[in-house]
């Protein structure tokens, strides 16, 4: 078993609802949540906190424009948020919402702290204000006259607010980059940070009187607490400081995991992290984070994705394309932690082909598959080894004295001592956040272990009478790596680590860390052949499918994202995709369908499993709609189903086509025909 390794507090930044999240977001999320799982599966106690950043004019904006109040606004928003990460299986422990009464309460008492302090003052405010970002600029800050942090056009404001002496804190912050130069990282982002600093500092505006969407400003009536006081506070208030209610055991959280290990941020927002609460938290007495991380963005069309310019790439379409581990796998591998990365259909194809189903499904496939053809799928712990020595666990740092049971020269060797020996290398890369690199080292098993099937041949022994027992060493030592490639990957797609561990036969008992770095430690397999855990794809086919469904992903730098005509823009048209030729129109099959019998996915919250009837042919079609339709309301139903898709596992469910939808913003409506079920549709 693991030993409790002590507490490990790691936040994702807050996020801003003002529309649905996409594939940028959940890079982020995706990382902290690797990072949460393998700490856990190390032996630490985990806090991993994320949430939402609810106040400020643009909600209020954009909720008065829709004519809705602006909490039913972002309670519709945050509800999509809660599906994503539901369908992404992030494994949070709190998820902290700004207008949540136990945030305002908090948020108000570390006002009055400050306030009491003397590092909170009124004052008159006049500068440039970018409403997207929630941000004031100087004259000397601007770039070409725009928001030097998105690039939008910035607005003269001018208004009486509460200021933050954050001027006060300068030398302090030096002397902790200078002291703690690992408090941010990437050192790019510290050295930015330090210019910024050293220009001047000015100090920061903390109320807003042009808005009332937001945490009212204790004993002033007329000012909401500005967004950066607010949002950066959650990192506290979820863990129950400061105390307000007087209740015993309000603040124990916050004694437990305080102070942060990591704050996870994007890069945008290194400056608010770095420079805006340390030094809050240098005004309240309390300790500092451990660590800031700035991560690079995912690009498209050669810039950031952004909700605004609308090119976006939509991940629950790509998980119900191609499954939650899938993405996972693909965004952590794919890219470096720091850098910009950029974002193409093909690179997410590429990786699920050569990686997922030419190297780890096909080491699962042949392992397997041999030991039910040559052993009945029974695969026992071998009584001696290749050197005629008795079989004992192997545990990385063992000699050839130490319980190595092969000779230097087999491959049984190798592969042990690498099998046993890729923990430490993950464990040293992911301390690093080189998620990548991590990765890369346990697919360097995975592919020793294919050539390991191709040097030892087990299907030529099989038909030697003298084979059985060395076929039955070969397989136990592929199912041991298996065992321990289960866990390495567990971190980043537990799914998959589940199913490997199933068709080996691995059921009940806890995997910990420490077991990926012993070999030799199951005494057999009984081994149960499952469905591929990664079907191999056609790239074409999947490239025009994806351009039709995520048409953002297929950008590259000097290329458009998503070509409209000029009358069609999103405010003024539908926002259209881009024009296809009828040829590749014609190639669609729509059915009507009628659904006969819909239930909830086993193992994943957002999918329904439809069974629909079209004519004398009934199929199974699985759709990531649970949040707009309760099961029992679609029986009966006349859809439209594209007929001639090609089948795929969804979460380990067949679907065998896809049903058609319309968007409304707030749930998903059926497409429906009055027609016989089996009829065309042209």
């Amino acid at each position: 078993m693991t030993k409790d390794k002590g507490k490990y507090y790691i936040t994702t930044p807050i996020y801003y609802p003002s529309s649905n999240l996409h594939v940028g977001h959940t890079y982020c999320t995706v990382m902290a949540d690797a990072m949460a799982r393998f700490k856990r599966l190390s032996g630490y106690d985990v806090r991993f906190l994320t949430g939402v950043d609810e106040h400020g004019r643009k909600i209020q904006e954009i909720a008065e424009k829709e004519g809705m109040t602006p909490q039913a606004y972002v309670d519709r928003i945050v509800a999509g948020i809660k599906d994503l990460w539901a369908t992404m299986e992030i494994s949070f422990d709190d998820f902290i919402r700004t207008t949540e009464d136990r945030h305002k309460r908090r948020v108000q008492e570390i006002f009055k702290r400050i306030y009491d302090k003397g590092d909170i003052y009124k004052g008159d405010y006049e500068g440039w204000y970018c409403t997207p970002c929630e941000s004031f600029w100087t004259d000397i800050q601007l770039k070409d006259g725009k928001c030097p942090d998105c690039g939008r056009p910035v607005e003269k404001a001018s208004e009486r607010a509460y200021f933050f002496r954050l001027s006060a804190y300068a030398d302090r912050l030096l002397a902790l980059f200078a002291e703690t130069p690992g408090f941010l990282e990437p050192e790019t982002r510290r050295n930015e940070m330090i210019g910024f600093i050293k220009q001047g500092l000015e100090d920061l505006c903390i109320s807003r009187s042009s808005f009332n969407w937001g945490i009212p400003v204790p004993g002033d009536g007329e000012q909401v607490i500005y967004v950066w006081l607010d949002a950066l506070a959650n990192y506290v208030t979820a863990l129950g400081y400061p105390e307000v209610d007087g209740r015993a055991g309000e603040a124990d959280l916050y004694r437990q995991y305080w102070p942060a290990d990591v704050h996870l941020v994007g890069k945008e927002i290194v400056r608010f992290h770095s420079i805006i609460w340390p030094a809050m938290l240098m005004s309240m007495g309390e300790p500092l984070p451990k660590k800031v991380l700035g991560h690079g963005w995912l690009l498209l069309d050669g810039g950031k994705m952004s909700k605004s310019k609308g090119n976006v790439v939509d991940p629950v379409r790509l998980i119900e394309r191609y499954g939650v581990d899938a993405l996972k796998y693909f965004l952590l591998r794919e890219y470096t932690f720091g850098q910009d990365g950029l974002f193409t259909n093909e690179a997410l194809l590429n990786r699920i082909n050569a990686d997922l189903a030419n190297d780890l499904g096909n080491l699962l496939s042949r392992t397997v598959g041999m030991s039910g053809k040559f052993q009945s799928g029974k695969i026992g712990k071998p009584e001696t080894g290749a050197s005629g020595t008795a079989e004992t666990p192997y545990a990385a740092g063992q000699g050839s004295d130490g319980g190595d049971p092969a000779a230097p020269d087999c491959p049984d060797a190798d592969l042990k001592r690498l099998a046993v020996g890729t923990a430490a290398k993950v464990e040293t890369f992911m301390d690093e956040f080189a998620f990548n690199h991590a990765l890369e080292e346990i697919w360097t098993l995975i592919r020793r272990s294919n050539k390991y099937i191709d040097e030892t041949a087990p299907w030529i022994l099989a038909g030697e009478a003298s084979g059985k027992a060395r076929v039955n060493e070969i397989l136990y030592n592929l199912a041991e790596t298996l065992r321990i490639v289960s866990i390495l990957i567990r971190p980043f797609m537990h799914g998959s680590s589940a199913e490997i561990r199933k068709q080996l036969g691995l059921r009940g008992g806890e995997a910990f860390w420490d077991d990926a770095s012993v070999f030799g430690k199951e005494a057999g397999y009984v081994t149960e052949k499952g469905a591929s855990l990664f079907p191999r794809l056609d790239i074409g086919e999947e490239l025009d499918m994806l351009a039709k469904i995520n048409p953002a992903g297929d950008a590259v730098p000097g290329a458009e994202a998503a070509p409209r005509a000029p009358s069609d823009s999103p405010e003024t048209g539908l926002g259209r995709k881009p024009e296809i030729e009828y040829e590749t129109f014609d190639k669609l099959d729509l059915r009507v369908g009628e659904v006969t019998d819909c239930v909830k996915h086993p193992n994943a919250d957002a999918l329904l499993i439809f069974r629909v009837k079209m004519g004398k042919e009934t199929r199974q079609i699985v759709s990531g709609v649970a949040a707009s339709w309760a099961p029992e309301d679609c029986v009966g139903r006349k859809v439209i189903v594209v007929a001639n898709l090609k089948p795929r596992k969804l979460r380990g469910e067949l679907s065998e086509g896809m049903l058609l939808f319309a968007d409304n913003g707030d749930r998903y409506e059926f497409v429906t025909a009055d027609a016989p079920d089996g009829e065309k549709v042209t």
